[in-house]
């Protein structure tokens, strides 16, 4: 992991000495937890957008197959009732 978002090493170094400095070593592991929280709450929320999308897609996908299927039914009424003429 040499360069995260276009940041070396000496440069994450630097950042995590001047958090050290504004907020003690005692608060870090707060401020740590909360990341983490918001991290995962961000992560749940993704999964839940992608199962609507996956799950709208798929009611999509019903319906355009029973329309399908419709048609179909009314292709075969048609088709059939012009040969009885």
């Amino acid at each position: 992991m040499d360069i995260i978002l276009f940041i070396s090493g000496g440069e994450i170094f630097f950042i995590l000495i001047i958090i050290l400095l504004l907020f003690g070593a005692k608060k870090i592991p707060d401020i740590a937890r909360g990341l983490g929280k918001g991290m995962r709450e961000f992560k749940q929320a993704t999964n839940e957008i992608k199962k609507e999308i996956n799950q709208g897609d798929s009611d999509v996908t019903k319906d355009l197959k029973d329309i399908r299927d419709t048609a179909t039914t009314i292709k075969r009424e048609i088709d059939k009732n012009t040969k009885n003429l």
